[in-house]
C-alpha cells in the first residue's frame, strides 16, 4: 500500500473516532434511533448535494445491488450498534467494533478479492491486544443482556466486514459518490421506520443539532465517500482497516474534549494497533515500491 493511501485511511479513522464524543452528546437527547436516522439523512443530503454540483448521476441501472449494500454495510450495523449500546458497556463493544476487520479478512478470501496470510492473521490478533489496552475492560458479568448486546455488535460487525468485497467489486465499476449516495439512502429507508417511532421521544437542543449535523455531513457522508475513494486503489481488507484506529481516536478526542481520563496504556495500545494496521494492510514505509492495484480506465 502507498504511503498517501495509508495516510487518508488514517485521516478517516479520526474522522470515524470523532463521532464517539458526539454521539454521546446527541444520542442521549434525541433517542439512539433517532440519531442514527438523522445523521445517515444528513449524509445522504450531503452526498447528493455533491453529486449534484459535480454533475454525478444517479446509478439507477445498479438500484438493486446498491440498495441491498447500502441497507447490509450501513443500515444493519447503525440499527445493531445502537441496540447493543443499551445492553453492554461502551469499552466492550468498542472492543468487539474491530471484529469487522476478521470478518474482512475471511470475507475476501472467500470471495477471492484477498488473500489470506499469516501476517494478516497476527495483524487481527495484535489488533485486539492493543485495542484491550486502550479501552482498559474490566470484569463484565456476563449477564442475559451483556451477551445480547454483545452478540448484536458482533453481528453488525459481520454484516459491515462480510460487505467489504461487495463495496470492492462495486467500486471497478461505478465511481465512489455514486456508490456512497444510494448506499446511504438505501440506509435510510432501513433506519428511518424505527427513527420515526421514537421521534416524538426526542429532545433536541441547539448543541445535539450541531452535533449529528457533523456526524451526518462529516464522519458518515465525507468520510464514506473517501473510504470508497481508497477501496478503489486498496484491498477490501486493508480498506477497514481504519475499524482498528477508531477506538484510539475516540479515546483522544474523548479526552480533548470530555476530559475523559487516559493512561499508559492508551498510547502503549494505540502503538500496538498500529503496527497491527500495518501487518493487515501490507503497509512498509521502508519498502519504495509496492504493488497495488489500479482502478480500471
Amino acid at each position: 500500500m502507498k504511503a498517501r493511501y495509508f495516510i487518508q485511511l488514517l485521516i478517516v479513522s479520526a474522522l470515524w473516532g470523532a463521532s464517539f464524543p458526539m454521539l454521546r452528546v446527541a444520542a442521549p437527547e434525541m433517542g439512539s434511533n433517532v440519531a442514527a436516522m438523522l445523521r445517515v439523512a444528513i449524509g445522504t443530503v450531503t452526498l447528493s448535494l455533491i453529486m449534484r454540483a459535480v454533475g454525478q448521476r444517479w446509478p439507477w441501472q445498479d438500484w438493486r445491488e446498491l440498495t441491498w449494500l447500502g441497507m447490509a454495510s450501513v443500515g444493519m450495523p447503525y440499527l445493531l450498534f445502537c441496540f447493543a449500546a443499551t445492553k453492554a458497556p461502551a469499552g466492550y463493544l468498542a472492543l468487539l467494533n474491530p471484529s469487522a476487520v476478521v470478518f474482512a479478512v475471511l470475507s475476501s478470501a472467500w470471495f477471492k478479492e484477498d488473500t489470506l496470510t499469516a501476517g494478516k492473521i497476527f495483524g487481527c490478533v495484535l489488533g485486539f491486544v492493543g485495542l484491550s489496552l486502550v479501552v482498559q475492560l474490566g470484569p463484565v458479568a456476563p449477564s442475559f443482556d451483556v451477551l445480547l448486546g454483545a452478540g448484536a455488535a458482533i453481528l453488525g460487525t459481520l454484516f459491515y466486514g462480510a460487505t467489504a468485497p461487495f463495496q470492492k467489486r462495486a467500486t471497478r465499476r461505478l465511481e465512489p459518490l455514486a456508490i456512497a449516495g444510494p448506499m446511504h439512502l438505501a440506509a435510510l429507508v432501513l433506519i428511518a421506520p424505527f427513527g420515526l417511532w421514537d421521534l416524538p421521544q426526542a429532545r433536541f437542543t441547539p448543541t445535539g443539532i450541531g452535533m449529528i449535523v457533523m456526524l451526518g455531513a462529516v464522519t458518515s457522508g465525507l468520510a464514506y465517500w473517501v473510504h470508497l475513494r481508497i477501496l478503489r486503489h486498496v484491498t477490501p481488507v486493508a480498506a477497514v482497516t481504519p475499524i482498528f484506529f477508531v477506538p484510539v481516536f475516540g479515546v483522544a478526542w474523548s479526552y480533548l474534549f470530555l476530559d475523559e481520563p487516559v493512561s499508559v496504556g492508551t498510547f502503549v495500545g494505540g502503538a500496538i494497533v498500529l503496527l497491527a494496521a500495518a501487518l493487515v494492510t501490507g503497509f512498509n514505509p521502508l519498502r519504495r515500491k509496492v504493488r497495488v492495484e489500479v482502478p480500471p480506465a
